[in-house]
């Protein structure tokens, strides 16, 4: 009977050992348990719910970040900033009730269920919808917001300077410098050689590129603008030659830079009459304008190094009086032989 006894006691203890162990485990099982498993339908859902934040490019909550690749051209720059009539179309993940489409009122405040107005001009997109998502919490656990900005309320940049057609183009999608200037008709024969980019979202700080007249030659200038950007393109520099030239005129600088010697050549060279040992330079400096003496009749003999010119210079090659009489004196006795030509003829 004991035997029994004792025996029947170890059983019921591994028993009830048993049933701790199984309780315990459900009950480190049981969150995962209470959550039904989803069906096709929610698969489906949450993969268009996924698609539609990489498209968007924009991320709130704790989400992870989608691909930059599948960003809108419009947010592909995060500092962008929502303005006065831009139109917004917000999102909350697994709540399509919530889904909106308005445009920025006056005061800089779009109307979100649930919330009312919320005020987000000068934010950016990511900004805004964190903002939006903490008022949501109130209503909603954990409320993931996106915002795509299908329309800017300018969605043009201005283009102003050397170029067929100043003005302002729209930037409709993912558009490029170079795409603006094919746009404006080129750059003009006084285009110089950089460009002056101001993007929207950092006016303080613009961006000078190089750029020529051929654009393939620069590559890395081709950077994207955006919406209210303002690109310059500056005029290119001049040099002036005046004096005892075959053209004076004002010559564009390229690039590489402009010579006295090329000045001289491109203004169709030196008359006979022209004082070549005083040519000079007439440069503006701070204390006011300088003068240079040019050996230009060693440079043209190749006697002497030519000079580099620079921006707003003036060359001067002034004439030779001695030349001048002596021109006058041999055209006058010229004359006089051709008189006394026809006079002795019978």
């Amino acid at each position: 009977m004991r035997f029994l006894l004792g025996k029947s006691l170890k059983e019921i203890s591994v028993t009830v050992l048993l049933a701790a162990a199984l309780s315990g485990s459900l009950a480190l099982n049981l969150p995962a348990q209470e959550q039904p498993p989803p069906s096709h339908q929610d698969v489906t859902n949450n993969t268009n719910n996924n698609d539609g934040r990489q498209e968007s490019g924009i991320q709130g909550g704790n989400q992870p970040n989608s691909d930059p690749l599948q960003a809108t051209p419009g947010d592909r720059n995060p500092s962008l900033q929502l303005g006065i009539g831009d139109l917004v179309e917000m999102t909350v993940y697994d709540v399509p009730e919530l889904t909106t489409k308005t445009r920025i009122s006056p005061n800089g405040d779009i109307y979100c269920p649930l919330i009312g107005p919320t005020h987000v001009a000068g934010l950016t997109s990511e900004e805004a919808a964190k903002l939006i998502e903490k008022r949501l919490s109130t209503f909603l656990k954990d409320p993931y917001v996106s915002l795509f900005v299908t329309e800017y309320a300018s969605q043009g940049a201005s283009l102003l300077g050397e170029v067929a057609k100043p003005g302002v183009y729209p930037v409709l999608g993912e558009q490029h410098l170079f795409d603006l200037i094919s746009a404006s008709g080129g750059l003009t024969e006084k285009a110089g050689h950089s460009i002056t980019v101001t993007h929207r979202s950092d006016p303080d700080n613009p961006i000078t590129l190089p750029v020529s007249r051929n654009l393939s030659d620069n590559p890395d200038s081709n950077i994207k603008v955006y919406p209210r950007d303002t690109i310059i393109v500056r005029k290119a520099d001049i040099v002036y030659v005046v004096g005892d030239v075959g053209r004076p005129s004002g010559l564009l600088m390229d690039a590489s830079g402009l010579t006295v010697l090329q000045a001289v050549a491109l203004s169709g060279g030196t008359n006979r009459t022209a004082k070549l040992s005083g040519a000079k330079i007439l440069r503006k400096s701070p204390t006011g304008m300088t003068e240079t003496p040019v050996q230009l009749k060693k440079i043209l003999q190749a006697k002497a190094p030519d000079l580099a010119l620079q921006a707003n210079d003036i060359l001067v090659v002034p004439s030779s009086a001695g030349k001048i009489l002596a021109g006058r004196t041999l055209e006058a006795a010229m004359q006089a032989a051709t008189i006394m030509s026809v006079t002795a003829i019978p």
